[in-house]
């Protein structure tokens, strides 16, 4: 009742302190891995960098690396130490990554696609963010809907802090009720072949008061139930200390119409894993 009168939901506890640090391990593991500076992607929610990046838009079905605009000079020379440079890694690590693919798998996540009713749940991306301290940039107000649109939707995040999230690192603010006012905007694939800007949004942005939002500060191990048309945001990292979280999207399929205009689309030779199956 809660997740469908707020458009989120916390789960204390998801994981053991064991488990946490397992995952931490292997997104940290995955700093060790940096891209030369020829293959170097930044990402931001604040610009439009991905808009013309064909890596971005190939990373479906890959492990790609995306940093931190101010880690980077113009050059892709790292400005700061690697293992802080980072935005995030993503978009199948669920599938492509042992670690991670484990616990997108595990009893507990089907158990909670079963208890909010998903008939068919399929992962449809994931993503390692690090948010570092000094460097981890601000997430607009955003509806998840607008990258990943289906119809119905259908679509559910499962956000799990690998530390203690607070309101001076970066945790989540909701504005409560708002998934109940459909999807604002969409961001999808261009359809002027001609243009370089592989990727468009079909609206502006909305206009969101800030007196909407509510922080959710939670401890490591928790998981966030995130509604596909829930608008939320973070802040920039004001803190000494890192905000790392594990996040995953998964859509129910039975009935549901996977827009094939969305950023992200399936590989034909990889579609996206049905949970209850794997």
């Amino acid at each position: 009742r809660k997740f469908l009168q707020d458009g989120y939901l916390v789960l204390d506890d998801f994981l053991t302190e064991r488990e946490v640090e397992e995952l931490k391990k292997a997104g940290n593991d995955l700093t060790q891995n940096i891209p030369d500076e020829s293959h170097r992607a930044l990402f931001s929610t604040t610009d439009t960098y991905q808009s013309k990046d064909k890596y971005f838009l190939d990373s479906g079905d890959k492990i790609s690396y995306f940093f931190e605009a101010g880690a980077l000079d113009k050059d892709g020379k790292l400005l700061v130490e690697p293992h802080i440079a980072l935005n995030k890694v993503g978009h199948a690590l669920h599938w492509l990554n042992p670690v991670f693919k484990e616990y997108t798998f595990c009893e507990k996540v089907k158990e909670m696609c079963f208890q909010l009713g998903l008939v068919d749940p399929a992962v449809v991306q994931s993503m390692y963010i690090y948010k570092n301290p000094g460097v981890g940039s601000e997430v607009i107000p955003h509806q998840d809907a607008t990258f990943l649109y289906t119809e119905p939707v259908k679509l559910i995040g499962f956000w799990i802090a690998l530390d203690d999230a607070t309101t001076e690192n970066g945790c989540l603010w909701f504005a409560p009720g708002s998934h109940r006012s459909g999807v604002h905007r969409r961001f999808i694939r261009n359809p002027d072949k001609n243009s370089e800007e592989l990727l468009i949004y079909n609206a502006q942005a909305p206009c969101y008061p800030k007196s909407n939002f509510q922080p959710l500060p939670v401890n490591k191990g928790s998981c966030v139930l995130i509604h596909g048309q829930v608008v939320h945001r973070s802040d920039t990292n004001r803190s000494k200390s890192s905000r790392h979280a594990y996040t995953f999207h998964v859509v129910d399929m039975n009935g549901t119409t996977y827009s094939p205009d969305n950023w992200l689309q399936p590989n034909p030779e990889q579609p996206f894993p049905q949970l209850y199956k794997n």
